[in-house]
């Protein structure tokens, strides 16, 4: 958890009750899990376009290759046609 520790985290804890104050402590930490989570969902978002670009990617590189594939498909089609019209 970000290196801190169990003693680290009651020291932190402590610190904020006596700064904030114990009536409004709970208020600060829903807040604050409101805002991770919305962080949290943000950053999934994120990696899932990122995910959602490189499927593009693929998917535009195979389109790239079948594509190629057709054309040289197509010049060894002519080449003989050709020959057989000049004959």
């Amino acid at each position: 958890m970000f290196g801190i520790g169990m003693p680290e985290l009651i020291i932190i804890l402590v610190i904020a009750l006596v700064v904030i104050g114990p009536k409004k402590l709970p208020d600060l930490a829903k807040a604050l899990g409101k805002g991770l989570a919305e962080f949290k969902k943000a950053t999934t978002e994120i990696k899932e376009g990122l995910n959602l670009d490189e499927d593009l990617k693929d998917a535009r590189e195979g389109l790239v290759d079948a594509v190629s594939g057709h054309a040289e498909e197509k010049d060894r089609m002519e080449v003989p046609a050709e020959k057989d019209r000049n004959g």
